[in-house]
């Protein structure tokens, strides 16, 4: 399971096939705006330089590549994310995060959380059955990090 760090970075991400949004537990991003809502959308679309010339966005750039034929699919992936509770705005309880550098961490779920959540363990199982299929490593329930 994946935990990322920057709405635009992540989203970038998995718009662009690198990260599926089923093996994503949690972004926590910067912002704090509702998807859904038309006039927050156009804020962070043009903040992040979405449908615009190279180098146009007010923010940071993460989206310079996607024109307007693409907003409805990165929209739809914010959307998605807002809707199953896995978009975390610490703006919206009063606290600023800062800009990482990191984009994406590994998160192992203990058994003592997937024991008392069906739908992470669920979650667990299937990314244990991807990763095997793609032979990418990944690591034991109880294994430490």
């Amino acid at each position: 399971m994946k935990i990322g760090l920057s709405l635009s970075r992540c989203v970038r991400d998995i718009v662009n096939g690198q990260v599926d949004i089923n093996d994503i537990l949690v972004i926590i991003s910067r912002t704090d705006f509702d998807p859904r809502n038309d006039e927050h959308w156009t804020d962070i679309w043009q903040g992040y330089g979405g449908g615009h010339r190279l180098g146009s966005a007010w923010s940071q750039p993460e989206w310079n590549e996607f024109g307007v034929k693409d907003e409805a699919r990165v929209r739809e992936v914010c959307v998605r994310l807002w809707e199953t509770g896995r978009l975390h705005q610490p703006r919206q309880f009063g606290v600023n995060p800062l800009r990482r550098r990191e984009v994406w961490l590994e998160a192992i779920l203990p058994d003592s959380e997937l024991e008392h959540n069906p739908a992470a363990r669920a979650a667990w199982e299937q990314y244990q059955i991807v990763s095997e299929l793609t032979n990418l490593p990944h690591r034991g329930y109880n294994e430490v990090v």
